[in-house]
């Protein structure tokens, strides 16, 4: 390979990276409200604060103590107040969390917000043969 190729091809590859990370950062962001990311924000803080992670799941991903809570908040016969109920009271194994009312509807904004991105049950994933999954 000559040195005026490897020049054109250097230029080509760095012209088209600046096009696809303009492209890239130009789509738009559209969050669902001011307000409401905030309390998404807040309720992920309280979250990672409280250590939720190291015994429940998101995603499938987290600890393994305590269950997957991505679809809780959808589920049939859970939901918010349910949520609310454990975080409050407590079980034997996990510790009751003193809440103020505007952490725990922090907290139930984060919930929901997950619950609404994705599903949390790989055994209903579909593996395709180049290496991504898609959920059912």
């Amino acid at each position: 390979m000559t040195e005026k190729t490897k020049y054109i091809l250097i230029s080509c590859l760095t012209v088209s990276f600046v096009i696809y990370t303009s492209i890239i950062y130009q789509q738009p962001i559209v969050p669902e409200s001011a307000e409401n990311s905030k309390m998404i924000m807040e309720g992920k803080m309280i979250w990672q604060n409280k250590n939720c992670g190291a015994c429940h799941q998101i995603y499938g991903l987290g600890g393994f103590l305590g269950p997957d809570l991505t679809n809780t908040y959808s589920a049939a016969g859970k939901g918010p107040l349910y949520i609310s109920a454990f975080v409050a009271a407590g079980t034997p194994v996990m510790p009751s969390f003193q809440l103020q009312e505007h952490e725990m509807s922090a907290l139930l904004e984060y919930m929901r917000h997950v619950d609404e991105s994705g599903k949390s049950d790989p055994k209903q994933f579909k593996i395709n043969y180049y290496g991504t999954i898609e959920g059912q």
